[in-house]
């Protein structure tokens, strides 16, 4: 195996757009709690690129809404804030009154945590996992594909669209800028494969 096929088999991995459609077609196919609470796990990690187990973490007074920004607590204990924009805000609207709230009187628990699981108990990674896992089996996507992705593609997105490197660092919590720097080749090889598609001396 050549150096360059061992280097792009550690490239991270992330979803396309239409595979992210079919993703939000799952969890916006009706309002039931169960489903409004997953379209929220989905807008989370999509939009902000948080971790799974950062966001089984969120409390709710950890969102600013005045701000739209949630207090993140990252690995070492880090924290730092991500802002998060319209299609989040919505869904987390929708969820608190029609599904988190209705899930919590009925079981009569009465917490804190954001993400809560069918018998209102604060979800825990491995039910955020499960409920992503779940979303990806419905949207019937036929590659091997895992929850963190949606990390990945956060990022390629950024930078595919013009961020720079140093605020999607501080979006993904890095510690290195070397960690974040793994995306630019995600990112060239986008442009290559768009370069090679679309142009006519390709």
């Amino acid at each position: 195996m050549s150096r360059t096929q061992k280097k792009d088999l550690r490239l991270p991995k992330f979803f396309y757009n239409e595979e992210m459609e079919a993703l939000f077609q799952v969890v916006y196919e009706n309002d039931e709690p169960l489903t409004l609470r997953n379209r929220v796990i989905l807008e989370l990690l999509y939009g902000t690129g948080i971790r799974v187990s950062e966001a089984a973490q969120i409390q709710l007074s950890d969102i600013d809404n005045t701000y739209q920004a949630i207090l993140i607590k990252g690995k070492g204990n880090k924290e730092r804030y991500v802002p998060y924009g319209s299609f989040l805000e919505d869904a987390l609207s929708v969820y608190l009154e029609k599904g988190r709230a209705i899930l919590s009187n009925k079981y009569h628990k009465h917490h804190d945590a954001l993400l809560i699981n069918h018998y209102a108990d604060p979800l825990s990674t491995r039910g955020i996992r499960y409920c992503l896992t779940k979303t990806i089996e419905k949207a019937a996507l036929t590659r091997k594909i895992h929850p963190h992705m949606l990390r990945h593609t956060f990022a390629t997105d950024l930078l595919n669209n013009g961020a720079d490197m140093r605020t999607v660092q501080e979006l993904l919590g890095h510690a290195s800028l070397s960690s974040t720097q793994i995306y630019t080749h995600v990112t060239k090889e986008h442009l290559k494969t768009t370069y090679m598609k679309h142009h006519p001396r390709a």
